[in-house]
């Protein structure tokens, strides 16, 4: 009886087992189709694997359904820790920020970034930099399915679920999307909806929409209506159509030629003056995901290649839905850069049609959810946006007021090789006109701080007695940094010029072959302005340094005689220095006579200790 019951115990464990198997390969298969809905229902059945966790919490992420996503997630961090793909990190923290468990998703971020990541201190920050304010209000109430506004002369256009009729996408289990229009309510709030041409949508997702200023130009996104295999994988791309408006209605729908089979193409937007059509696209030559790009419209009608907008703008993840202002400005959304959660908008100005860093456009906005297609009417200071805050996508409303930003640059003075501070250093700034915008000089903390305007050009001069003056020039970019933090390390002369001494005295000298002087005379001699030459081009290196020229005579001769023959000397010296370019203000001519003697032999001196006293000095005032 016995025996019988462990064979029946082990036909019914095979069967267990193979059971398991069966609904483990329906799960993977249902998720290779990307029919995340009905692959999570298997999966949360199965013994869960590291694949099976990795599988079910993405079916979850891939739907935004992140208080579900969060259990696999954390029970894959946890279980399998080391041999987690870092990609797992990156989507549990934003699973994380999802739903608001802020610290913990800082602490998974700062594994996956490898640096410290603080979305407290990271909001704090924006709230001083970001240039706008925002008031946000939902205006489609009765959706949870509503995405993309396009304004279309008095009516908005945007992609919707709302098709009920039509056939379920297995991805989410809902209408495919199809594109609407509609109109804004005097209280704000999105009516008289209604689906847009019939020659636009299709039985495959339409979105994205996008009109030139005549009305008579559309460009769109439609997805593939049959899949291809692309790598290990069937996909069915995303491409950008063109449409146009004749008689009454779109026609002349074409599949534009920088899209693929291989690769999506997606969020069309044209640029203020309709010469360059930017999307997003994870072509082959991305950074790793979806990257913002640029295509020139000729023209002629035909399109140039496409251009990736650079590590400026891109990331190794997601960065979406472009839409460029009047003042060339351009908006988008990202997950890649550091942000609140999620897709996050950002900003970022043209400098020479160059992109610069973006600023991410605070809290005011962005939430821990995806935030994305912003839109702003030309003119005004309202717009709208996309956003799942409230669990589905749905539109958003916004009026945006400025923020009261003060732009500063600041920073100490120090010295170059000791790092030591340097108070009493004068510190101006000028702008590109040459107009003194400020002066100070550094007290003991040797800090300076000057105010300035976003997108100006600027100098910035340290100016020290001794010191080599240091310039810098820099300019203010509105994209988000405010505040320019500058460290003015200067260089003394006797650092920079191997010539220069510091004598027993204190004081610092130019250290030149002497000038011999004839007995009883003060002209120069050939040799000695050769040897002039040497301060001539050190005087010009730095064009604020002052010296006081000394001249010596021997101690022959009464002293009063001595001295007016010192002076003739160094005043001869201060000419020559004059006529080869060098500024009267900056020189000072002094006579010594016998006074100050390198060889102290009084009336026993010998002819060559004699010539050695006959010497011009150079003391380095300033």
């Amino acid at each position: 009886m016995k025996r019988i019951t462990y064979i029946l115990f082990l036909i019914f464990m095979s069967q267990v087992v193979l059971a398991q198997k069966n609904a483990s390969n329906k799960a993977d298969k249902l998720f290779a189709e990307k029919a995340y809905v009905e692959a999570a229902k298997l999966y949360e059945n199965l013994k869960p694997s590291q694949e099976i966790l990795q599988n079910l919490g993405d079916c979850y992420y891939f739907n935004n359904q992140m208080h579900f996503a969060e259990k696999p997630y954390a029970n894959l961090i946890s279980t399998y820790k080391d041999s987690v793909k870092p990609e797992y990190f990156f989507k549990y923290a934003h699973v994380l920020h999802g739903i608001y468990k802020i610290e913990r998703a800082d602490e998974v971020m700062t594994i996956y970034r490898g640096f410290d990541v603080n979305t407290r201190k990271f909001k704090e920050h924006l709230n001083t930099i970001v240039p706008y304010n925002y008031t946000v209000k939902k205006i489609s109430t009765n959706a949870t399915g509503d995405f993309g506004i396009s304004i279309f002369g008095d009516k908005i256009v945007f992609a919707s679920l709302r098709s009920a009729s039509g056939p379920a996408y297995k991805w989410n289990e809902k209408p495919y999307l199809d594109l609407f229009e509609g109109k804004l309510s005097n209280e704000g709030l999105l009516e008289k909806v209604k689906p847009f041409s019939k020659t636009v949508n299709t039985n495959t997702h339409e979105s994205s929409a996008v009109f030139t200023k005549d009305k008579k130009t559309m460009y769109f996104n439609r997805t593939s209506d049959e899949r291809v295999v692309v790598g290990d994988e069937l996909y069915a791309s995303v491409k950008i159509y063109k449409a146009q408006f004749e008689n009454n209605q779109w026609t002349n729908i074409t599949v534009m030629p920088f899209s693929s089979d291989q690769f999506s193409t997606q969020h069309p937007c044209l640029s203020p003056d309709e010469d360059k059509l930017y999307f997003s696209s994870d072509r082959p030559d991305s950074y790793g995901s979806f990257d913002i790009y640029s295509v020139a419209i000729n023209k002629d009608g035909t399109y140039g290649e496409p251009v990736n907008l650079g590590n400026n703008i891109n990331s190794k993840h997601r960065e979406q839905f472009p839409f460029v202002d009047t003042d060339n400005s351009l908006y988008f959304a990202s997950d890649g850069l550091q942000g609140m959660g999620g897709l996050d908008i950002f900003m970022s100005n043209s400098y020479d049609g160059v992109y610069a860093k973006p600023i991410n456009l605070g809290e005011t906005l962005n939430t821990g959810t995806d935030d994305f297609s912003f839109v702003i009417k030309e003119g005004d200071s309202i717009g709208y946006f996309s956003s799942n805050r409230d669990g589905g996508d749905n539109l958003y409303s916004f009026a945006r007021q400025e923020n009261g930003r003060k732009f500063t640059v600041e920073g100490f003075v120090k010295d170059i090789h000791t790092k030591e501070l340097l108070p009493g250093t004068i510190v101006t700034l000028y702008d590109d006109e040459e107009k003194l915008i400020g002066q100070l000089v550094v007290g003991a903390d040797a800090n300076y701080v000057f105010n300035t305007e976003p997108n100006k050009k600027y100098k910035i001069f340290a100016e020290r007695d001794l010191y080599v003056t240091k310039t810098i020039d820099f300019e203010t970019k509105d994209d988000g940094v405010v505040h320019y933090n500058i460290e003015l390390e200067i260089e003394s002369y006797l650092d920079a010029e191997k010539r220069l001494v510091k004598k027993d005295d204190g004081l610092v000298y130019l250290e030149l072959e002497n000038i011999y002087f004839d007995y009883d005379k003060w002209d120069i001699k050939p040799e000695g302005a050769v040897i002039l030459q040497e301060l001539v081009d050190l005087m010009k290196r730095h064009p604020r340094m002052e010296v006081e020229l000394g001249a010596h005579t021997d101690s022959r001769a009464s002293d009063i005689y001595n001295l007016r023959l010192s002076f003739r000397r160094s005043s001869n010296v201060l000419e020559y220095l004059v006529s080869n370019g060098i500024d009267r203000k900056r020189l000072k001519a002094k006579g010594f006579g016998k006074r100050k003697p390198l060889i102290d032999c009084g009336a026993n001196c010998t002819e060559p200790e004699h010539a050695v006293n006959r010497r011009c000095e150079f003391l380095i005032v300033k």
